[in-house]
């Protein structure tokens, strides 16, 4: 049986993070987290099946498909930035680091959904009350990547570099579904010790939030539980980080 999540309740967020560096928030307590405009997932749900292949898997792998899309949070506003290439160092991402990775925008009608900007805006709250001395931040520079991870090839690889950070300062990884699939169990550890907790994810619309300088994190491959049928996870993954998007 699959261990479930520890929730965070809205009232204890802040603590949660300050404390251990990670929380998990439940669909509603995370749609509550985006001030009154909550993510409309079962809308939304159906721009996954809508993604291009990830054409820079190193592993020679065919099981992942993928959009990016950037903006620039301050305050309460959302402004678009350029479309870019999506880069990570290596020292973060062995496998895929150190060379820039194109790929398709995300979609209009999700940008411009008026859900999509709250949800911004709350998890910039997040990073913003993360500080043990909040101070007043310009801008949070915004990455956003649709992933859908399957199983035609057998099986699907989430996290192909394995336990990794990602070198911004807040990661949220929402789970938008899961079909006939198992595995996909989250895990996240202590940056500098050895304490870990591990659990899977099965609310569509709940959220794993971590502090990036203070945990690493990985979700283990998923198998098919029906061979004969499409079996897929997917999830919105959204960084923020301070000074600028990563590049090289």
């Amino acid at each position: 049986m699959n261990p479930l999540p520890p929730l965070t309740a809205s009232r204890d967020l802040k603590q949660q993070m300050r404390g251990v560096g990670w929380a998990v928030l439940s669909a509603p307590t995370m749609a509550a987290q985006s001030h009154g405009a909550p993510p409309d997932w079962t809308a939304w749900h159906a721009h996954w099946d809508d993604l291009p292949p990830d054409a820079h898997l190193r592993d020679g792998g065919r099981y992942r498909r993928r959009r990016h899309g950037c903006c620039i949070v301050s305050a309460d506003r959302v402004s678009p930035a350029p479309h870019r290439a999506h880069w990570q160092p290596v020292e973060y991402n062995a496998l895929h680091g150190g060379f820039e990775r194109w790929f398709e925008p995300l979609p209009q009608s999700l940008v411009e959904a008026p859900g999509w900007a709250a949800m911004l805006v709350g998890l910039a709250q997040v990073a913003d009350d993360m500080a043990d001395n909040p101070r007043p931040t310009p801008a949070w520079f915004v990455e956003s990547h649709l992933f859908r991870i399957d199983t035609a090839g057998g099986i699907g690889r989430p996290t192909p570099e394995g336990a990794h950070r990602d070198g911004v300062d807040l990661v949220a990884v929402v789970l938008v579904g899961r079909q006939n699939v198992k595995g996909g169990e989250t895990r996240v550890f202590d940056a500098h010790g050895p304490q870990g907790m591990r659990f899977t994810l099965t609310e569509p619309g709940s959220a794993l939030l971590l502090d990036d300088a203070r945990v690493i994190h990985e979700s283990t491959p998923i198998q098919p539980v029906n061979p004969e049928q499409s079996a897929f996870r997917d999830t919105l993954v959204v960084t923020l980080r301070r000074g600028g998007f990563q590049g090289p």
